[in-house]
């Protein structure tokens, strides 16, 4: 059996990894670790879940050396603000046992913490590109002193777009800087990182080439669009745990409302949150206070969720890339596990493209909800704070739907309607524009009247000046 310090790893991580009840490393860490504590540089291929937080973040722990003020030591790029906090989570417990910091920095959060932690001095860094380049303009930092830096998903980072702002992060370290490269496919973009930034790497490949769709079960069901929820609703109460991947916000916003009505605890995660939101959206189901997350495809990579049972693609991928990783959020770790796609008559076309890029071929079915292994859950109450939040969100909810008369939206029908009717009465009695005082403009008139009249009597407004009789010339 092979162990941690077998690997180069020093006895004070050991230790702190047996407290955590870590003993044997996975593959991708045996066959990883070793040249990265070295020194070389690495590009390893792995699928998701496989274990790579600390395949990088062992060496980089035992390496890393101390730093000074705005000035980090080590670097990790992330694609997406929750895989930087899982990587935080992961590393913070075995930095503290050996005197080092991990701060993470990403955007949709305040600057204050972020400043105040590169302030105070930060050995390693896990950020997202855009946040970081935006502190380094700010100067909150220099990258001069980084000689080790990690690229974490970096075939997700390519997929967003990413690839720009990652390369001139990379020149704007260390020229003698260990880069070490992790992702689940090395596509061309991936590769020309290696050859451009990489010397002489060290090439580990770990588990299959993509992610492997042969230890889920895979269903296309005919579905009309009016019987999503109800059927939705069947399959989650049989499998437990489930991930359901929606198009857009506004689809997981409509979803969550219906299957609460349909009384099953669920709770949604997608780009219009801030960063909290997510955070407690991932935390209550990671901790099973809520069964089902409803996602956009943020969530479709790097979060690692043991006992996702079932995967229900409420609405078709992009692709079939995007297909094959939001099957792999269940599956993970030698488990089994089930997805689901709901096939309407205008989607049997796209789903056909998928199954193509894919590589395999299912027929199109009606739902069979019987045919599912039943998985028991046991759901935890909620936090304290988190009612207090869902009766704050209730009362946000109850005024969000109520627009004053001044900001309603009219159809163009109804505006020319009222622009014809203005048209037909001109002579419409115009309404009375009222001063601050709530007097209207004719009230100034009154008033100079009854300053000219004299005084006023007893019981009389200020606005209306007082009725005398005229004098008749007539002579009784």
């Amino acid at each position: 059996m092979v162990l941690f310090s077998d690997l180069g790893i020093g006895p004070d991580l050991v230790h702190a990894l047996e407290k955590q009840g870590i003993l044997e490393p996975f593959e991708v860490q045996t066959e990883s670790i070793p040249d990265s504590i070295l020194g070389h540089d690495v590009c390893c291929r792995a699928p998701t879940g496989s274990g790579k937080t600390l395949a990088f973040g062992l060496p980089l722990l035992a390496r890393t050396q101390m730093a000074k003020s705005k000035n980090p030591t080590s670097l990790i790029l992330t694609p997406t603000r929750e895989l930087a906090e899982q990587i935080c989570t992961v590393l913070k417990p075995l930095a503290k046992a050996i005197g080092i910091s991990v701060l993470s920095v990403y955007g949709g959060v305040s600057y204050r913490n972020q400043l105040r932690g590169l302030e105070d001095g930060v050995e390693i860094l896990v950020a997202c590109p855009g946040r970081l380049l935006d502190l380094i303009d700010r100067r909150a930092l220099s990258l001069k002193d980084t000689n080790i830096i990690v690229l974490d998903e970096a075939d997700r980072m390519a997929d967003m777009g990413f690839m720009e702002p990652v390369c001139e992060i990379i020149e704007m370290c260390s020229e003698e800087r260990q880069t070490i490269l992790f992702s689940a496919t090395l596509d061309d973009d991936v590769i020309d990182i290696v050859e451009t930034y990489q010397n002489n790497p060290i090439t580990i490949e770990v588990g299959p080439e993509e992610v492997s769709i042969e230890s889920m079960q895979h269903y296309f069901w005919k579905v009309k669009n009016h019987k999503r929820v109800e059927i939705t609703a069947d399959i989650v109460k049989k499998s437990g745990r489930s991930i359901i991947f929606c198009k857009t916000r506004r689809g997981v916003n409509r979803l969550e409302e219906e299957l609460i009505e349909e009384g099953i605890s669920c709770t949604p995660i997608h780009g219009g949150l801030n960063q909290n939101q997510r955070d407690r959206a991932m935390r209550k189901f990671s901790t099973s206070r809520t069964m089902v997350l409803i996602a956009t495809d943020v969530a479709s990579r790097g979060i690692d969720v043991e006992g996702v049972n079932c995967v229900i693609n409420y609405d078709p991928p992009e692709n079939g890339k995007a297909y094959k990783h939001r099957g792999g959020r269940t599956a993970r770790a030698g488990d089994s596990g089930i997805v689901v796609s709901f096939v309407p008559k205008s989607k049997e076309r796209i789903y056909s493209r998928i199954q193509k890029e894919v590589g395999v071929k299912y027929r199109y079915t009606l739902p069979q909800i019987e045919i599912l292994e039943e998985n028991k859950f046991e759901l935890l109450p909620p936090e304290k704070r988190d009612r207090s939040e869902r009766k704050s969100s209730r009362n946000s909810g109850r005024n969000r739907n109520r627009v004053s008369k001044n900001k309603r939206k009219f159809s163009p029908r109804e505006k020319q309607k009222n622009s014809s009717s203005r048209e037909k009465n001109p002579n419409r009695r115009r309404r009375v524009r009222r001063g601050r005082n709530g007097n209207s403009d004719n009230s100034k008139k009154d008033m100079q009247v009854t300053s000219r009249s004299g005084k006023r009597g007893k019981g009389q407004s200020p606005s209306r000046p007082r009725n005398r009789r005229k004098k008749s010339n007539f002579r009784s």
